[in-house]
């Protein structure tokens, strides 16, 4: 009988037979993935023991199976739509967005956009310099920004949406409000940056035992019931195998179908080689508990992937950060593998204009496709609309209507809405609240008056200190009249007797 990850090796190699396109355009269909032939010598013999089954959490109706898979890590910034697009066109089998906040998420509005077809979750900006508005935009109507963007036909099947939260209750609500969108709902438990952490998400409820079991167990109590989707994690490995044994136990138990551990420790940085030391024993306790095991940490391409599945027993592997180099790491070499970089580049513009992707996140992609010593990276950072990067990039051509458009939809270039400078605009705030009759706040100085303030303060504690050198000169002019006048005559005192 072939063991459990000599299964998910093979249905990982068998995956990269697809041609790129074929991947891209195929929607998953969750299935177990079929044993290995029983040997001869066992089937002839009646009084072999059948090995027993190892126990699986069952894949609710929409939901779809880990195991087997390869997919692209959730990456903030980098696991934005185009991004996974281009990743699942290479052949990743799932995707993970970016983590979203479920205050974030919470109160966002659903709409489909007539453009383009994709799905945005949206919602006002603190402050209306974070939205943009294109030429279009009703001036009237308040201005919107999208938290989270999703295709609703390539991504069908293949989109896990990982959630940053720290509250069970908040987690099911904002779980609720995105779930008929997605294939699955992953909590981040191991993200140690400060924005995450400092709410006491991320890799905080590594710390925090109790409410990351109370989390997944609210979340697998009702997400699969009523959406037909799975919930899993992704968490890091803690300083000794004894702590990450007893967290893993611990999570696998309150119902969740998967597991991704990242093979570094919260305080370790990607720089550093991933440790694999205790992953053989994660992976067996997620055996154990009928839970699907990734693994994340310099994986780098499909082929290697493959290999450490069968060396480590896990059911498959996550991408990070070859993914967002060149997100034709999904493909075996057989099928072509990496894909040269101007390639790659090009499908990437391509699919950030067709689903109208901000241009900073544009920009910040392309410099981490593009080589630093290509002489097109500077001119990619000097660009400000996707009229001029395409240009940079050689595509005026083909994608110059493509990119003018876009422009024209974002605001962008020439079609730029000029707004009024922030200090302008705070100055007629000012303006109207003392029209208003309340005065406002005392507007803060500008740095000019501020260094101006000092030279003022010293010249007024010079004239009060001359004032007082001053006075006391007349002071002591005055005493010394007093002394050389003559001393008025004194009147006998009367003396009682």
């Amino acid at each position: 009988m072939a063991t459990a990850e000599e299964t998910a090796a093979a249905v990982m190699t068998a995956t990269t037979t697809a041609t790129a396109t074929a991947t891209a355009a195929s929607t998953v269909t969750p299935s177990t993935p079929t044993p290995a032939p029983t040997p001869a010598a066992a089937t002839a013999t009646d009084d072999a023991p059948t090995p027993a089954a190892p126990p699986r959490v069952p894949i609710p109706p929409r939901g779809v199976d880990y195991r087997g898979k390869l997919v692209l890590a959730p990456m903030v910034r980098s696991g934005e739509l185009p991004s996974r697009l281009l990743a699942l066109h290479y052949g990743a089998d799932l995707v993970w967005g970016p983590e979203t906040v479920d205050h974030s998420l919470i109160g966002a509005s659903r709409r489909i956009n007539p453009r383009t077809g994709m799905v945005e979750y949206t919602r006002q900006p603190s402050h209306s310099y974070s939205a943009s508005a294109g030429p279009d935009h009703d001036p009237s109507a308040p201005l919107e920004s999208v938290i989270y963007r999703l295709d609703p036909v390539r991504e069908a099947g293949k989109l896990i949406f990982q959630l940053g939260t720290s509250d069970p209750a908040r987690a099911v609500a904002a779980a609720r409000l995105v779930a008929p969108d997605v294939a699955g709902i992953d909590v981040n438990a191991g993200c140690p940056k400060p924005f995450s952490v400092s709410g006491g998400m991320g890799a905080a409820l590594l710390r925090t035992p109790d409410k990351l079991a109370a989390i997944l167990a609210a979340l697998a109590r009702e997400i699969p019931r009523d959406f037909g989707i799975a919930v899993s994690v992704k968490i890091r490995l803690l300083e000794t195998a004894a702590e990450t044994e007893a967290l893993v136990r611990r999570l696998v138990a309150t119902g969740i179908a998967g597991l991704t551990v990242h093979c570094r420790t919260p305080p370790m940085r990607p720089r550093e080689p991933a440790i694999r030391g205790q992953l053989r024993m994660v992976a067996r306790l997620c055996r154990e508990a009928g839970v699907a095991c990734l693994m994340n940490g310099d994986v780098e391409g499909r082929d290697q992937a493959a290999a450490l599945v069968r060396e480590f027993g896990v059911d498959g592997a996550m991408i990070a950060t070859a993914a967002e180099r060149n997100p034709s790491c999904f493909r075996a070499a057989a099928d072509g593998g990496l894909a040269p970089w101007p390639e790659a580049v090009e499908r990437y513009l391509r699919l950030a204009m067709e689903v109208e992707n901000k241009i900073a996140n544009t920009k910040f992609l392309l410099t981490q496709m593009i080589p630093g010593k290509a002489p097109v990276y500077r001119e990619v950072h000097r660009c400000k609309s996707y009229t001029d990067l395409v240009r940079a990039l050689g595509h005026a051509d083909q994608l110059g209507a493509m990119a003018r458009e876009t422009d024209r939809v974002l605001g962008l270039g020439e079609f730029e809405v000029r707004r009024e400078p922030k200090q302008k605009a705070q100055q007629q705030k000012q303006q109207q609240k003392q029209q208003n009759g309340d005065g406002g706040d005392q507007q803060q100085p500008s740095k000019k008056r501020k260094r101006e303030e000092p030279e003022d303060s010293e010249r007024e504690r010079e004239r009060e200190r001359e004032r007082e050198r001053e006075n006391a000169a007349n002071e002591a002019g005055k005493q010394v009249t007093e002394l050389a006048e003559p001393a008025p005559a004194v009147a006998p005192a009367t003396v009682a007797v």
